[in-house]
């Protein structure tokens, strides 16, 4: 049997690296950051697990060197990472690279809740907010099955209640 089909699927980490996400990513075949990274060593992190594709947030800016949008293709299926959407009704310009892409994924992030939803042939996905513990806000990540045909997305509960020791915030 080959390789797993599966996608680690990540937002919203704002600088903060939950040391579980190398035993809960172990396996994936790729990782989707879709944006408000926070620091480099984040995905330097999860470089060291599988190749990343990962996106700039609306609070990321340098000394992070990654595009707006990005398109990849993994095991067949082509996804398009865009850190703000609005799925029902996406931006004139996000609408017209879906459009040309034909993606079968929009992975988003954002809004630091967790979506699955399919419009218009499109299945857009929201792993939902992996940073530090704050507010009581539910912390999650995601893998996404591409061997099973329907392609489950399964989320990945980082809970609230507790932050677990991370690496330092680069100096």
């Amino acid at each position: 049997m080959g390789q797993a089909m599966t996608v680690g699927l990540i937002s919203d980490t704002h600088g903060f690296w939950d040391d579980r996400i190398p035993e809960l990513f172990s396996g994936v075949e790729h990782i989707v950051h879709a944006g408000d990274i926070g620091a480099t060593s984040i995905l330097v992190g999860l470089e060291r697990i599988a190749p990343v594709t990962a996106v700039m947030g609306n609070c990321d800016g340098p000394p992070l060197d990654a595009r707006e949008t990005e398109v990849v293709v993994v095991s067949g299926h082509r996804f398009l990472v865009h850190h703000i959407v609005d799925p029902r009704q996406p931006h004139e310009r996000l609408a017209r690279s879906i459009a040309h892409h034909r993606p079968s994924f929009v992975v988003f992030g954002h809004t630091h809740r967790p979506h699955d939803s399919t419009v218009g042939g499109v299945r857009y996905l929201n792993p939902g907010y992996a940073g530090r513990v704050r507010f009581r806000q539910p912390r999650s990540l995601a893998i996404l099955d591409l061997a099973d045909p329907a392609c489950p997305m399964r989320l990945i509960d980082l809970g609230t209640d507790r932050s677990p020791e991370g690496l330092p915030d680069p100096a």
